[in-house]
């Protein structure tokens, strides 16, 4: 049952009666405050029927209405949506201490990891442990030069599953090979394995249940705005996310018992070098900073995360080259005349490509990984920009709508990685105009890892292969529509033919 559907029902149900009766009896200390412009919201129900299955685009659309800092009622639920550069700043930036809280999905409450997983936990000493864990082991400067030979090794296996298809003229799902490559990235990090090749059946499996589980946090759900509901779970999205992260845990489980094992039977002998997981299991029985279920949920949102949001943005830019076939020109004579024909690309030729960043920035811009970031919560009554955002209100950043706000990019919604060249805008939280991974104290902490990937796997298809749409199927003619989860993928995957390159590989 899709949400509008759930919607009809729910207003003709007697549940509806009691929630009425609570609203109106309702009393809280900010009902008479100064909430920011929105529309105006029918009894019960709020704003929700003005949002639908994209509401990034839904949302971008009101705010053009209403403003920047917009708020609406959805359900019982106050939500100020916030949609450009400065008021983006404020929230993240200036107000980041009483923002810095998460307004939890009900359907993350699925083995309560609300109160395991890194990204949903609030601001507390072992939300500080978990980020210095995974700062110092994985995302520094020297981890992420320690796992250097690993990148490459793992874009050499992604060339080598090209080459075959090129040599048998066969489409690539350039979004499943992205999402293989980056998988086994991040499994050879934390456990030293590959847990999947580019052309397995396991790797669309492992893919659909990621997107699953995007899809059923990210999608409106009628258990976050009426808290009665829980109980029922109206629309199943807690249920089934129990069940998708339920399997993947179980992975890790087992991978965590072959460690175990392992390190048992091999006591004394010569030491092997250090993954994530031996440093965690270190931890765990050195201290009581965490436990089993702290290290499962690590791994869940490394693997969740780290995957989709990696693979997806490879995809769409991608998609931009094939759509767009004079950048992906300059972007192949750029590598041509740094790297040479022939030769393939290492991470130490990436900082030489400012026309493969500049393509990479504008596919963040166009389409962030994130494209409302994950919501967040106001632990108190908060003045924003002459409006008083309420304790208890979820606060929703709509970076979509800011990377094509017209009052801060020319032609929004054009491609056109020229407007970053010579620019010092970047993605690191600092310029509010482009944040696809968000900023403050709550920004994603893998944004060097996930570049690093990006530039490389990017890089690396463009500068040793030529490409063609399969079916004969034209630049003009793609489908370039989104579709959301909480992450946000092509609607159509990317089938592409790759083909050798004169004088090249």
């Amino acid at each position: 049952m899709d949400f509008s559907s759930s919607i009809a029902c729910l207003v003709l149900t007697s549940i509806l009666i009691v929630l009425l009766y609570s609203s109106i009896f309702q009393r809280t200390k900010t009902s008479h405050a100064k909430l920011p412009p929105g529309p105006s919201p029918i009894p019960v129900l709020g704003n929700l029927l003005s949002l639908d299955n994209k509401p990034h685009k839904s949302l971008a659309r009101l705010a053009k209405i209403h403003g920047p800092i917009m708020s609406l009622k959805l359900g019982s639920l106050t939500t100020v949506v916030i949609s450009s550069p400065a008021a983006a700043k404020q929230v993240l930036q200036k107000h980041d201490v009483p923002f810095s809280s998460r307004t939890i999905p009900d359907a993350v409450r699925a083995h309560s990891h609300h109160e395991l997983g890194m990204p949903w936990i609030p601001v507390s000493p072992l939300w500080r442990s978990l980020r210095k864990i995974c700062n110092a082991r994985m995302f520094a400067g020297q981890s992420l030069a320690a796992e250097q030979n690993t990148r490459s090794s793992k874009v050499r296996q992604l060339l080598s599953f090209v080459r075959e298809s090129c040599d048998n003229g066969v489409a690539i799902d350039i979004g499943k090979a992205a999402f293989s490559t980056t998988l086994n990235m991040l499994s050879n990090a934390i456990f030293s394995v590959d847990m999947t090749d580019p052309g397995s059946d396991s790797t669309n499996e492992f893919k659909e249940l990621v997107w699953n589980m995007m899809e059923e946090i990210g999608k409106p759900n009628l258990a976050d705005y009426f808290p009665a509901l829980k109980m029922i779970d109206p629309q199943g999205r807690r249920r089934r996310l129990t069940g998708y992260a339920g399997r993947m845990i179980g992975v890790f489980d087992e991978l965590i018992k072959t460690r175990l094992l392992a390190r048992k039977t091999a006591a004394g002998s010569v030491e092997t070098e250090e993954d994530l997981l031996d440093t965690l299991l270190g931890i765990e029985e050195s201290s009581h900073e965490i436990d089993r279920r702290h290290t499962e949920h690590l791994f869940l949102d490394l693997f969740v995360a780290g995957t989709d949001t990696t693979s997806n943005t490879l995809e769409w830019a991608m998609a931009e080259l094939l759509h767009n076939p004079t950048i992906l020109s300059k972007a192949r004579e750029e590598m041509d005349q740094i790297i040479g024909k022939g030769r393939p690309v290492e991470e130490v030729d990436l900082a030489r490509l400012p026309y493969l960043h500049a393509i990479i920035k504008e596919t963040f811009r166009l389409h962030p990984p994130t494209p409302l970031l994950l919501p967040r919560k106001a632990e108190e009554d908060v003045d924003l920009c002459g409006f008083r955002v309420p304790k208890g209100a979820q606060v929703l950043v709509n970076a979509w709508a800011i990377g094509r706000d017209p009052r801060t990019w020319d032609n929004p919604k054009l491609f056109w990685p020229e407007r970053f060249l010579g620019s010092d805008v970047d993605v690191k939280g600092q310029d509010f105009e482009l944040i696809p991974f968000g900023a403050g104290r709550r920004i994603c902490p893998a944004v060097g890892l996930a570049s690093r990937m990006l530039q490389l796997m990017l890089a690396s298809l463009v500068h040793s292969f030529e490409w063609k749409l399969e079916d004969g199927i034209g630049a003009e003619d793609m489908n370039m529509e989104d579709e959301f989860g909480i992450t946000l993928r092509k609607a159509q995957r990317l089938h592409a033919i790759p083909m050798h390159r004169i004088n090249c590989c």
